[in-house]
């Protein structure tokens, strides 16, 4: 019995605590590749979407607010989506002016970061590339500000 209560524990640590990130890469809309590694020093917050995705469209513009309170200082927003074509999700960067990189891509190629089984789904590195944090469904720009503060 007792030794059931050091593994549940153990396992409860395993899923708080800091995991070096596979590196991963990326293809955004202009042709560049967003590779964690790009990003040393800084947070980086990858969200998985599609243009057909309601919650998706809605968390967009907080990303958009997040991206640009950031950009140059500590923070970095690649959008990556997936479940669309890509004509539809130039049309929509463009007509709604996504400032952040957005890539095109497909599941085998999300699970480089991870699993994603909802969309939204994003995924937070902290400034040493360690996967700290993941969230199925919206986020928010005071949510990730509010997390990030907590860790500083």
């Amino acid at each position: 019995m007792k030794r059931r209560h050091i593994l549940a524990a153990a396992l409860s640590l395993c899923l708080v605590m800091p995991v070096m990130a596979a590196p991963f890469a990326f293809t955004d809309l202009q042709g560049k590749v967003q590779r964690l590694s790009d990003f040393e020093g800084k947070w980086v917050l990858v969200n998985f979407w599609a243009t057909w995705c309601p919650p998706c469209l809605e968390e967009i513009p907080d990303l958009i607010e997040l991206h640009e309170a950031h950009k140059r200082k500590d923070l970095v927003v690649i959008g990556v989506a997936l479940d669309s074509t890509e004509k539809s999700v130039r049309e929509f960067v463009n007509r709604f002016a996504i400032p952040y990189p957005v890539a095109f891509s497909d599941y085998d190629q999300a699970a480089q970061v991870g699993e994603v089984s909802v969309l939204p789904t994003s995924y937070l590195y902290d400034p040493k590339g360690e996967l700290v944090s993941y969230q199925e469904g919206m986020l928010t720009r005071s949510s990730v500000e509010s997390y990030i503060k907590s860790k500083q």
